[in-house]
């Protein structure tokens, strides 16, 4: 594999952010577009280093940053839907030319490997309605759907964001 999974270097947070928004942006994920409140949370990858654990596929020959992921555990800021003992990973995004040469997927299973290693039952995870081709990815990789799991974080709206889980 020509990519090397690794734990974001704080030279890239700014970047690593502006990536994720940008992805999200482009891929239509955002109800609001440009003017979406979640915007800001994309874009603070400063935070998700420091609450989470932000990493990234990189080129291996360059070390360019072709995608990241936040990893998170139960009871962490950035755990939404992780009970105790389950972790769960969250914006995984992939610049748009990086795809098909196996990013998203190492991404994943670093988390699944991550959480292996702390001894974790099971990672739980959200995704959109829209997000066909991550869902195809994360069922090839032993997902499930878990649809009493199934959540709106905006309340007040119709977005429904469907959860997934994996047994470790």
């Amino acid at each position: 594999m020509d990519i090397t999974i690794r734990r974001a270097r704080d030279e890239e947070l700014d970047a690593i952010g502006e990536l994720t928004a940008q992805v999200y942006l482009g891929d239509g994920l955002l109800d609001f577009g440009d003017s979406d409140p979640y915007l800001a949370t994309l874009r603070d990858a400063r935070r998700r280093a420091a609450e989470s654990e932000l990493l990234v596929a990189a080129d291996a020959a360059s070390d360019e940053v072709l995608g990241a992921v936040a990893f998170a555990v139960h009871g962490g800021a950035y755990a939404e839907l992780a009970r105790p003992g389950e972790g769960e990973f969250r914006m995984l995004a992939v610049r748009p030319e990086s795809r098909r040469r196996g990013a998203a997927e190492a991404l994943v299973r670093a988390c699944l490997d991550r959480a292996r290693a702390l001894g974790l039952r099971r990672i739980v995870i959200s995704s959109q309605h829209s997000m066909t081709a991550a869902h195809r990815l994360y069922e090839r990789l032993g997902f499930t759907r878990a649809p009493e799991r199934d959540w709106g974080p905006l309340p007040g709206t119709d977005l429904t964001l469907l959860a997934f889980t994996v047994e470790l």
